[in-house]
């Protein structure tokens, strides 16, 4: 790389502070019922499934609306791609409580807000190319993915105190009035470009990039990898409560449980991606995720106490969820020159089929007597041990070894 001056801009952290917000309004949408599952089955009069049919209709719809959002984020920018979605999640978010009792009324509202979902969470690699230099590109995209995690902590810690204590209605009521603030931040706030480029980012068209990178072994593997990771968190994270509740665990418990789970991940995603952009290596964070996050699944499967339980769900969460900025910025790295917005979609298009596939069978695998899911968690298990074999055999970065010879110049 020739020798070059790249200015920074402190206005970058606001930008990527605004896309946070609104990442995460999505995430606490997605997840809202899934720590009172049998509570909102009562409420409606529905079964399990309906219910998990709330969350599990956001990777449908993801599926069918992958490549079009990635489009948009690649032709348009991010900030209308992303303002898009914003619009989509405040509207839908504010119906959901006008018509909290009406339970085809708020799968529709949910149908409105997984259409903007992709626009949204699309966005992160396409936000660190733009406004970040390249040494700080996987912690950008960790702060981004962050924003995936702390949706559902809030969910799952806020929603059964919520629903306890002023009930459904009003419960979806304040999370979408905070859907409509997070929409008008991200609107007032956010910039497409910085004055100056953040440092070189040359892309190809959209599809010109799709052949290439499907003719690539090492995101081939990738694409296996968050098929089993992606699905594992989207399928756990819908049923946390049918997975605890045959050990005697309540709804806060469950709720609690899956908060600390994602403290966890929260945890890694801003720890481990700094190591990895430190070290300039992605390949051995992606094999020590996979492999790390067995014993905390086990635990989360067999533990009877509630201290252990705890601390397999953090530990769960701070494996597999670290691995997910690093498996990003390391498919837009073995990629380029294809745009980022598309190799990050299709990551959690993966996601989004195994986790409704995940979803499907834990229900269909419940044991007929008691509701365990042991017999899926263990197949789960397997999958992210085969899945950590994978990673161990893909090639590591081009970032890796590169000494920059970029001198950065702080701005305002």
């Amino acid at each position: 790389m020739e020798n070059e001056t790249i200015k920074v801009y402190r206005y970058r952290w606001l930008v990527l502070a605004a896309f946070v917000a609104e990442a995460l309004m999505t995430q606490v949408l997605w997840i809202t019922f899934a720590p009172i599952t049998g509570a909102a089955a009562a409420f409606y009069g529905k079964s399990d499934l309906m219910i998990g049919l709330l969350s599990m209709v956001f990777m449908i719809v993801y599926i069918l609306a992958v490549l079009p959002a990635a489009w948009a984020i690649d032709t348009w920018g991010f900030k209308a791609a992303v303002g898009l979605g914003a619009v989509l999640t405040a509207v839908f978010g504010l119906l959901r409580g006008i018509f909290a009792s009406n339970y085809t009324v708020v799968l529709l509202a949910q149908v409105g807000i997984a259409a903007g979902q992709p626009l949204v969470i699309g966005a992160i690699t396409k936000i660190a190319a733009r406004w970040f230099p390249v040494r700080e590109r996987a912690t950008a995209s960790g702060l981004g993915t962050l924003a995936l995690y702390l949706g559902p902590l809030i969910a799952m810690l806020l929603t059964p105190y919520l629903f306890l204590r002023i009930g459904m209605s009003w419960m979806l009521h304040l999370y979408g009035f905070a859907s409509v603030l997070s929409a008008a931040l991200f609107l007032l706030v956010a910039r497409e470009h910085p004055p100056t480029p953040a440092g070189r980012d040359e892309r190809v068209l959209m599809f010109d990039g799709l052949r290439s990178m499907l003719r690539q072994r090492d995101f081939l593997f990738l694409l296996v990898m968050f098929f089993v990771g992606l699905g594992l968190f989207n399928s756990v994270s819908t049923w946390v409560e049918d997975i605890v509740r045959p050990r005697g665990f309540s709804i806060s418990q469950a709720g609690a449980l899956g908060g600390l789970m994602l403290v966890g991940g929260i945890v890694g995603a801003v720890v481990i991606p700094i190591i990895s952009d430190k070290s300039r290596r992605r390949k051995p964070f992606i094999v020590l995720a996979l492999a790390g996050l067995i014993p905390g699944l086990i635990g989360m499967t067999f533990a009877a106490s509630y201290g252990l339980l705890l601390l397999s769900g953090f530990a769960f969460g701070f494996f597999l969820l670290s691995a997910g900025p690093i498996g990003f910025q390391y498919a837009a790295e073995i990629t380029h020159p294809a745009p980022e917005g598309t190799s990050n979609s299709l990551l959690i298009l993966m996601g989004q089929v195994s986790g409704i596939a995940f979803i499907m069978a834990m229900d269909a695998l419940k044991d007929p007597a008691t509701g365990a899911m042991t017999t899926s968690l263990l197949i789960l298990a397997g999958l992210a041990a085969a899945s950590a074999v994978l990673a161990a055999f893909v090639r590591e970065s081009p970032v890796h070894g590169e000494r920059s010879t970029v001198m950065e110049k702080r701005g305002s």
